[in-house]
């Protein structure tokens, strides 16, 4: 008389077929779940505290201090940064740490500007690489931050404003490489003000009290 197999017995068997499948796809649910927890605390989910704005940039006031204006032959770059503003700062400290890299055998200086009043320090992979400014002529006036100024080997600003469109600040929407890399091959740009620009930013001053 045929006999039929267990359920017990074709337990094992069917594991041993679909083994591999089993192990994809718990590779998978595991790269999932690490995956959704780094958005939650790296991305975009943590900009839900900073909503896209439409901010107007038109920093043509911006000047250098005196002993760093004219013209030095030297890019000169200067990062404007607010520490309380945490997340929009996390995307373009990436961006930036990415940039002084780049850059770093071409003619230019990196600087950098805190909020006048605010108090932190920049990320540890940022620290050294930018020397930090107390003031610039014109910075009241700018609209919002993280924010950037760059003027030419003549002392000119040829640019200020974001580094680039949109919540998240990457080379793909940066207003910045573009600039660099024709200064830095000795073309000349046009300054650029007066634009409107949808991203992350924070206000730079502290609204009016009525």
């Amino acid at each position: 008389m045929k006999t039929t197999p267990s359920s017990t017995a074709e337990r094992p068997s069917f594991v041993r077929r679909n083994a591999l499948r089993i192990f994809v796809s718990v590779c998978l649910l595991i790269l999932f779940g690490m995956g959704a927890a780094l958005w939650r605390y790296f991305g975009i989910s943590g900009l839900s505290s900073y909503s896209e704005q439409a901010i107007v940039f038109e920093d043509t006031a911006l000047q250098l201090p005196i002993e760093l204006a004219g013209a030095t032959g030297r890019i000169r770059m200067v990062h404007f940064w607010d520490p309380e503003c945490t997340y929009c700062n996390r995307e373009t400290g990436a961006h930036l740490s990415y940039l002084i890299s780049m850059y770093k055998r071409s003619n230019i200086d990196f600087y950098s500007v805190q909020k006048p009043g605010s108090t932190g320090e920049l990320p540890t992979f940022l620290q050294g690489k930018l020397k930090p400014l107390d003031y610039i002529p014109g910075m009241e006036n700018i609209p919002a931050s993280p924010a950037v100024g760059i003027w030419d080997e003549s002392g000119r600003l040829v640019y200020a404003g974001p580094y680039s469109l949109g919540m998240v600040c990457t080379s793909a929407n940066s207003f910045v490489e573009p600039i660099l890399d024709r200064l830095v091959a000795g073309e000349t740009v046009n300054q650029r003000a007066g634009f409107l620009a949808v991203g992350c930013y924070c206000p730079w001053t502290e609204p009016a009290k009525p």
